[in-house]
């Protein structure tokens, strides 16, 4: 998509999220539904840069809802391969780990030049013969900031992709898609959260399985394992991003002069230079007082802790044993919750699985596993293996 046709789909958000454009709720109309189309203009999907897919691709912006339940408008893409079949296809809402704070990052922006991470794994959905919905989260290539680590906000943007994927009249998909929830890292919270909530949000979609990985499922624990650590810059992103959910923590009343200027660098980089930024830094590094020690960010971090509901459907979970990011432990408690709550979870433990390692050592086995939901097959899950 060229720039003059993502500045127009990015003001339609904006008017929208403000009341301005035709179709937006006034007197006496209903308010738009969650995954209702704002926009929608062809784009292109490329897993490489120059590298053709044999796909069409359109980037929307659609209806969601942000973590305290009120209306907003995220941006995503919607890919369908091009190999003659018509009607239904499985669909597949793909979270993806985290990219970073700035709208240039967003998954949208790059797929068109082959630049987006996890790009070649989401082909590989798509060689398959399934559609895939790739959401952007709140707040990333939209007005607004990025609601980054806020769970709830999250596990909407993945569901209403979906919806928004089966209201697009051009990828010929309809309401009877059989649907998948796949994510790691992020991807894997946004991912646990939309199968936590599908029942009470979404129960329309026919979701047949969710497959995540590598979850953030306490992010005060996964906070104490990164601090001053080699992820110690996604502690700082992640509170930015509860922030901008609930700017009532006041965050910047927190940071010294050093962590204002890092939470700005911040806003205007990627993932892969914000980390490099924040190798090894400590809380202390950049506030005046810690945050984490605080009750009201205590209880907003809780607020997207995973486990306490049950998915209805099955759930393929998986978590490298060596993973530098995300502690075992946390991996392992998620599958323990889920399990006593009643779900369905394939756990797998990857003995040699760090964490980027994680998601590409699992995507076809994890792919097979969605394979068989989608054919009907009954999943059997293992909760009653002991885990290490």
């Amino acid at each position: 998509m060229d720039l003059r046709t993502r500045a127009l789909a990015a003001f339609a958000a904006l008017a929208v999220s403000f009341g301005l454009a035709g179709g937006t709720a006034s007197a006496g109309e209903p308010a738009g539904r969650p995954g209702d189309i704002v926009s929608s203009a062809p784009t292109s999907f490329h897993p490489l840069p120059g590298q053709p897919t044999n796909s069409k691709a359109w980037h929307i912006t659609y209806r969601s809802t942000t973590a305290r339940g009120a209306p907003a408008v995220v941006s995503g893409t919607v890919i369908v391969p091009q190999d003659g079949r018509t009607g239904p296809r499985p669909l597949v809402t793909y979270a993806v780990g985290t990219v970073g704070l700035a709208d240039h990052c967003a998954p949208s922006a790059g797929f068109p030049y082959g630049t987006t991470m996890e790009a070649n794994l989401i082909q590989l959905l798509t060689a398959r013969g399934w559609a895939v919905a790739v959401t952007d989260y709140e707040g990333l290539g939209t007005p607004g900031e990025h609601t980054y680590a806020v769970g709830r906000a999250e596990g909407h943007a993945v569901l209403d992709a979906a919806r928004a994927a089966q209201r697009l009249p051009e990828a010929g998909l309809g309401t009877k898609s059989p649907v998948g929830i796949m994510g790691y890292s992020q991807g894997g919270q946004a991912g646990g959260w939309a199968a936590e909530l599908h029942d009470s949000y979404a129960p329309e979609l026919d979701v047949r399985g969710t497959v995540t990985g590598g979850v953030p499922a306490n992010l005060l624990k996964t906070a104490e394992h990164n601090n001053g650590n080699i992820g110690a810059g996604l502690i700082l992103m992640a509170a930015t991003g509860q922030d901008a959910a609930y700017p009532e923590l006041k965050l910047d009343s927190y940071l010294n002069d050093k962590g204002r200027s890092y939470v700005g660098f911040l806003k205007k980089h990627c993932v892969i230079v914000d980390t490099a930024a924040g190798l090894f830094k400590r809380i202390s590094d950049v506030t005046v007082k810690n945050p984490l020690y605080e009750s009201d960010w205590q209880r907003v971090l809780r607020s997207s802790d995973l486990g306490s509901h049950a998915p209805d459907h099955p759930v393929y979970l998986y978590h490298g044993v060596i993973d530098e990011l995300i502690p075992y432990e946390v991996g392992k408690q998620l599958r323990a919750d889920w399990c006593t709550r009643g779900t369905t979870v394939q756990w797998k433990s990857l003995p040699l699985g760090e964490h980027v390692l994680g998601v590409i050592s699992e995507s076809v086995p994890a792919a097979n596993w969605l394979a068989d939901r989608f054919a009907g097959r009954p999943a059997a899950g293992n909760c009653q293996a002991r885990t290490a």
